[in-house]
C-alpha cells in the first residue's frame, strides 16, 4: 500500500510552509493559524454527510445497538477523547460507545506503529464485545486506508452492520466499504505528513459534531443546556444547580431543593419546576416523550392538565 503514499493529498509537501525551518516563531504560528482555517471549510463542505452519519448514529442508538469507533495513532486517540467524554456529559451508559485503539491502552500513549497493520487484531477487538449487526463502525483514518480500520469496516460489513468512515482524503478503501462517507479534504500538512495536524484536528471536531448532535436528537439536552450530565462531583452538583436555574428561572437555592426532590436528576427538577408537579409525575412525562424535557412541558402546559 505504501507505493501510492505520496499521491495522497495528506502526505503531499505544502507549498505554503517550503522554508518552515528558516521561519521564526511568529511566522510558523501565522501560517499554522492560516492553514487550520481549511479545516472549518473542509468540514462545512461535508455538512450534508455529516448529518447522514448522524441519523445512523441515531437510529443504531434507538434501537440499543452501540456505536464502536475504531483508529490507529492520531485517529484512535480522538476517538477515545470523545467517546469517554460522552457518558458523563449524557449520562449515557458506558459500553454504548465504544473507542477501539490499534495497540489497545498502550497506543494511547505511545506509538504503537506496527499495530495499525494488524488486519486480524481489530476483527478479534470486535468480536471481543460481540459486536453484532445492531451495533455500527465508524472507521477513523487519515489516509483512508489504514488496514486496522479498513479490516474492522469490512468484518462490520460482512456481518450486516452500518458503517461510516471519517477520512481526510477522496476515493479511498474506507470510503468504497462505508454506508456513510465523510471525507474531508484538509489538504497537505504545515509539517508534510504529520497527520496529528490539521487531519486529526478535524477527526475530532466531526466526532464532537456526530456525537453531540445525536444526543440532542435523543433528548439529552434541553434549549442549549446539559440537562443529562452524571453528578459525580461537588463541581457536577454546582453545575445542575445553574443548569436547572436557567432553564426554570428559579432561583439557586429552589433549584437545589427541586435537584434533591428528584433525587439529583436535572431533567425531573426541570419539568418538576416548570410543571408544578410531583416526581412520580414528571417521570412519566419524561418517559411518554423519550427523555425530552422541552416536548415533556409542552404536553403539561397545553391545557393545564397532567397527563
Amino acid at each position: 500500500m505504501d507505493k501510492n503514499l505520496e499521491f495522497l493529498s495528506t502526505e503531499s509537501q505544502n507549498p505554503r510552509s517550503r522554508g518552515l525551518d528558516s521561519m521564526n516563531t511568529i511566522e510558523i504560528l501565522k501560517l499554522m493559524n492560516e492553514e487550520d482555517e481549511s479545516v472549518i471549510k473542509a468540514i462545512r463542505e461535508s455538512l450534508n454527510d455529516i448529518a447522514k452519519a448522524v441519523e445512523v448514529v441515531v437510529e443504531t442508538l434507538k434501537n440499543k445497538g452501540r456505536i464502536f469507533y475504531v483508529g490507529a495513532g492520531t485517529s484512535g486517540r480522538m476517538a477515545v477523547a470523545d467517546a469517554a467524554e460522552i457518558p458523563p456529559t449524557f449520562s449515557v451508559p458506558l459500553g454504548v460507545f465504544i473507542a477501539i485503539i490499534a495497540g489497545g491502552d498502550e497506543a494511547l500513549k505511545k506509538p504503537v506503529e506496527a499495530a495499525e497493520d494488524d488486519k486480524e487484531a481489530a476483527i478479534q477487538e470486535l468480536k471481543n464485545y460481540d459486536f453484532s449487526n445492531r451495533d455500527i463502525v465508524v472507521g477513523i483514518s487519515a489516509s483512508g486506508r489504514t488496514p486496522y480500520v479498513l479490516s474492522a469496516m469490512e468484518y462490520a460489513k460482512s456481518i450486516g452492520a452500518k458503517t461510516i468512515c471519517l477520512v481526510n482524503n477522496h476515493d479511498t478503501p474506507m470510503s468504497k466499504v462505508a454506508d456513510v462517507k465523510i471525507e474531508l479534504n484538509t489538504g497537505p500538512e504545515v509539517l508534510t505528513g504529520s497527520t496529528r495536524l490539521k487531519a486529526g484536528t478535524s477527526q475530532k471536531i466531526v466526532l464532537n459534531m456526530i456525537s453531540t448532535t445525536a444526543m440532542v436528537r435523543l433528548g439529552k439536552v434541553y434549549d442549549n443546556l446539559m440537562v443529562d450530565l452524571m453528578l459525580l462531583n461537588s463541581k457536577l452538583v454546582e453545575r445542575a444547580i445553574g443548569i436547572i436555574s436557567k432553564a426554570t428561572g428559579a432561583s439557586k437555592e429552589v433549584a437545589k431543593e427541586y435537584l434533591q426532590k428528584a433525587d439529583m436528576k436535572p431533567k425531573l427538577a426541570i419539568i418538576m419546576i416548570k410543571c408544578q408537579t410531583s416526581k412520580a409525575v414528571a417521570q412519566k412525562l419524561l418517559e411518554k416523550y423519550d427523555g425530552h424535557v422541552g416536548r415533556a412541558i409542552k404536553d403539561c402546559k397545553k391545557d393545564g392538565d397532567i397527563h
